[in-house]
């Protein structure tokens, strides 16, 4: 979802530095990108080492969560094309998964914005053991729609994301946005979502 249907890494970005600033911390950019897509709680792990700040890690992820999903509320930053592309695989009958190391109560206001019936299965965060990189997430989405992984085309913006779909056995197309992505087995890359529809034919070799 973070970077891939909303282009929100600016608001997680921006609520961290804020959180920095509250708790007397010191944070950059190059930490924050370091943690995109990642388990939330791993974030807030992170975050309490890099930033030097005596916050409890679980802390640190609601006060986050409470400053994005104000952002969020008020402007949902979609990112351009995915509104387009969830629509043409909604038409042609696709079912498609929304996987995301965000919480629930930050989904909420996204799944509201979108027409009833995008998703047919809804994996965050807080219900797996073990977020992205391991492949739990995907697995999990899979079974939820009640086929294989290897059945499945992931799409995802970040490594640690894509690093999951893969370790679960999907095809990953991967359109980076705020962090770069090495090629790897099983990775087709495109620059943008725009264009893209149920119909788009992509290769399935290494790039």
């Amino acid at each position: 979802m973070d970077g891939t249907l909303v282009d929100t890494e600016p608001c997680w970005i921006a609520a961290e530095f804020a959180l920095a600033e509250r708790y007397g911390g010191a944070w950059s950019r190059e930490h924050a990108l370091q943690i995109v897509g990642s388990d939330l709680l791993d974030s807030g792990r992170y975050i309490r080492e890099h930033m030097g700040i005596d916050v409890t890690p679980e802390r640190i992820v609601d006060e986050l969560l409470d400053s994005v999903i104000e952002q969020v509320e008020r402007v949902v930053p979609w990112r351009e094309g995915a509104r387009e592309l969830l629509a043409s695989l909604r038409d042609a009958a696709v079912p498609c998964a929304l996987v995301t190391m965000s919480y629930a109560r930050f989904v909420k206001p996204i799944l509201a914005a979108m027409p009833s019936g995008t998703f047919a299965a809804v994996v965050t965060g807080d219900v797996v053991d073990r977020g992205k990189p391991h492949p739990e997430p995907y697995l999990a989405a899979a079974r939820d729609l009640d086929v294989l992984a290897a059945e499945c085309l992931a799409i995802e913006d970040s490594d640690t994301g894509t690093t999951s779909a893969v370790a679960a056995g999907c095809q990953v197309l991967v359109a980076p946005l705020h962090a770069p992505v090495p090629p790897g087995p099983g990775r087709v890359f495109t620059e943008s979502l725009v264009g893209l529809s149920a119909r788009s034919r992509l290769s399935v070799a290494a790039s």
